[in-house]
């Protein structure tokens, strides 16, 4: 197998279980998985606000999870590990599945989007970027827009410093699909140019030497 399509492979495995967990996972407010190979098989970490809806009673629910996986997406011995969310104002899939959950529930899109936009920045974010695209108003599709802050929109900060989230809301004129962009707070960005002032190092390393004393007065 060639190396680019080994690579398409494990990407489009890697969406499939992320859907899949977006579907059976999403009353336990799931926020996403990293994927890890191990010598004794594939660690998957699982992101959640509710990590006991998860696990179940007596582990019941991640055991069935497990096999479903195990089944499904042919992995090599998967284990699932379970770690609350302790912000989930900070986690932009949960946004994302709140705020479709609030369009459903028959919010006006612009308070939906605004209020969810506020959350964000409130909890600390550096920047939040929240698309809604679909019938909103009317029979006719559009796209709106909600910015607040920094967001970065291309190149490797992009995919490496912002979290995304998406989700979709069911109503009756449509399917609105929503994005939510966040920069958590602490990254450092790429442009983030700080002034340093430099000290000069004769007078640092001669700074704690005693000045000589005056002894013409004490000898007199």
């Amino acid at each position: 197998m060639g190396i680019e399509k080994k690579f398409i492979e494990e990407g489009l495995k890697r969406s499939q279980m992320n859907e899949y967990f977006n579907r059976e996972l999403e009353r336990a407010g799931y926020g996403g998985m990293e994927i890890n190979r191990t010598p004794i098989g594939t660690h998957i970490t699982i992101y959640a606000e509710k990590p006991g809806m998860i696990i179940g009673k007596s582990g019941k629910t991640i055991r069935r999870v497990t096999r479903e996986l195990d089944a499904s997406f042919k992995l090599d011995n998967p284990q699932l590990d379970v770690q609350e969310i302790e912000v989930p104002e900070l986690n932009a899939q949960i946004m994302a599945h709140r705020l479709a959950n609030a369009l459903e529930r028959g919010w006006y899109f612009r308070k939906a989007g605004q209020s969810t936009l506020q959350r964000v920045m409130d909890a600390g974010a550096l920047g939040c970027e929240v698309i809604l695209a679909g019938k909103i108003t009317g029979p006719r599709s559009r796209t709106e827009k909600f910015l607040a802050g920094y967001i970065k929109h291309c190149g490797k900060p992009s995919e490496d410093l912002v979290m995304k989230g998406y989700a979709v809301a069911k109503r009756k004129l449509g399917i609105i699909g929503v994005k939510v962009f966040i920069v958590p707070p602490g990254v450092r960005l790429p442009d983030d140019i700080r002034l340093v002032e430099q000290v000069d190092e004769e007078v640092e390393s001669h700074g704690n030497i005693e000045e000589p004393r005056d002894t013409q007065d004490e000898t007199g």
